[in-house]
């Protein structure tokens, strides 16, 4: 095998709470994360010369190793002490910085990829101890499906598939910084979603309660610098949606439905609006059973 292609799918949170910071800065976080079917492309092709070459379609797009697919790429061959380099095409779909672990599910690609490319024969788990390294989405993203993430983000615990529905997501034209909405979250005062609720929820196959247990302590931050990101659930609950709820950090906000109709009629009038630009339908993913 001299190439591979493969899909690089993106997350939301379906709950996600922060309860406690450890002394070198990293919070421990409890999270039900969920794939969805809005992906990234990821070519990979061997090459003779010992270098990584890395090409996107956004110049806007660092292609050395302040790129995640890059650093992966990178760490991967030196950790199995491969000489052959490779070419990288990556194709970016899902939204830059948006609370969709756009670049964590791409550096996960890239190392599954690169796994089979040179039949190295990691497993799972040596590929996700190899991922955290550069990310605590990663170990998700090599994983899929739905799952309780703890620790950081790297202790997983798969679920059984969450309930089929309708995913409406709308990212505001606006950045927002992981890193001040940890620092500015207020553990006592935030509002902390009942992750077990959440997993029991999904047990059922309930979705009515399912999004109704949506949650996202990152809100309380956040909504308060982007007002945008509350008038957007209003008007995704407004078109129908059993939940809405905002992504990781923001500002991508999401709203589930049951309805195909009535999720389409939402799509097309948030894409005919202020948001339009960065409006997406999809649905969940599970791997192995879609």
């Amino acid at each position: 095998m001299d190439s591979i292609s493969l899909n690089a799918y993106a997350k939301i949170n379906l709950a996600l709470d922060v309860i406690g910071q450890r002394e070198n800065g990293y919070h421990d976080v409890r999270m039900i994360m969920q794939t969805i079917r809005l992906y990234d492309k990821i070519s990979i092709r061997k090459t003779i010369r010992s270098t990584i070459t890395l090409n996107t379609n956004l110049p806007y797009l660092p292609v050395n190793e302040n790129n995640l697919v890059y650093a992966a790429a990178d760490s991967f061959l030196k950790t199995l002490g491969i000489k052959e380099g490779v070419f990288i095409q990556l194709e970016k779909r899902i939204p830059v910085s948006a609370g969709l672990a756009g670049g964590s599910t791409d550096a996960a690609a890239t190392l599954y990829g690169l796994n089979e490319l040179f039949n190295t024969k990691l497993s799972l788990t040596q590929l996700q101890e190899l991922g955290v390294l550069l990310g605590a989405d990663i170990p998700f993203c090599l994983l899929r499906g739905t799952a309780l993430s703890e620790g950081i983000g790297e202790i997983l615990t798969p679920l059984v598939p969450a309930p089929s529905c309708w995913c409406l997501l709308v990212k505001p034209p606006v950045n927002v910084s992981t890193r001040y909405v940890y620092e500015h979250l207020s553990l006592s005062c935030a509002i902390h979603p009942d992750i077990d609720a959440m997993c029991s929820a999904i047990q059922e196959k309930n979705l009515q309660k399912l999004a109704g247990r949506l949650g996202n302590i990152l809100e309380s931050v956040t909504q308060k610098e982007y007002p945008e990101i509350l008038e957007i659930k209003k008007q995704m609950l407004s078109f129908g949606a059993l939940g809405a709820l905002m992504s990781g950090s923001g500002p991508t906000v999401f709203g589930l439905f049951d309805d195909k109709k009535a999720a389409q009629k939402a799509f097309y009038s948030f894409k005919i609006g202020e948001y339009g630009k960065q409006t997406f339908l999809t649905r969940f993913y599970q791997p192995y059973t879609t």
